[in-house]
């Protein structure tokens, strides 16, 4: 027997992000064409961030050598700790980047998948089973008699 899914906060924004992305983008190519942006984004949002980090750490380094030389004193903890921080976050962020660079090369694959209209409208019917209207009164009356949820209002 399947087990219940997770009611907590995060899997129910997940499940409806979800649906939406099935309902809103139903056949192959737009699933293809959402994922690729989706990895794009990502990509760029991480690899600019990378490269704020590293020039926050040339900076620390810098500022670090240079009260260094002036004082002759080792960098206090707070600095070595604020050093360790940020080696350790790019050290993350380059793993990040080579696993999305890694994902990238498997999805172009996914785009010389070409399908017959067919197929594409499978898709289509499929993607409303799979993720119907959350809107749509049968779907809010049959949550309402499964789940006993007060979605829709009484009527008298």
């Amino acid at each position: 027997m399947p087990e219940e899914p997770c009611q907590c906060p995060d899997c129910q924004r997940f499940y409806k992000e979800h649906d939406r992305l099935i309902r809103e983008f139903p056949t192959l190519r737009q699933q293809q064409e959402l994922s690729w942006a989706a990895l794009q984004s990502f990509r760029t949002l991480a690899g600019r961030v990378l490269e704020d980090i590293q020039k926050q750490q040339a900076a620390l380094k810098l500022n670090t050598d240079e009260t260094q030389d002036k004082d002759g004193v080792v960098a206090s903890g707070s600095v070595e700790e604020q050093a360790d921080t940020l080696h350790q976050a790019l050290s993350d962020l380059e793993n990040i980047n080579a696993h999305l660079f890694s994902i990238e090369v498997l999805m172009e694959r996914i785009f010389d998948v070409r399908v017959p209209d067919e197929v594409e409208q499978k898709f289509r019917e499929l993607a409303g089973e799979l993720a119907p209207d959350p809107l749509n009164v049968d779907r809010l009356r049959l949550n309402r008699l499964l789940h006993q949820t007060p979605d829709l209002p009484d009527r008298n």
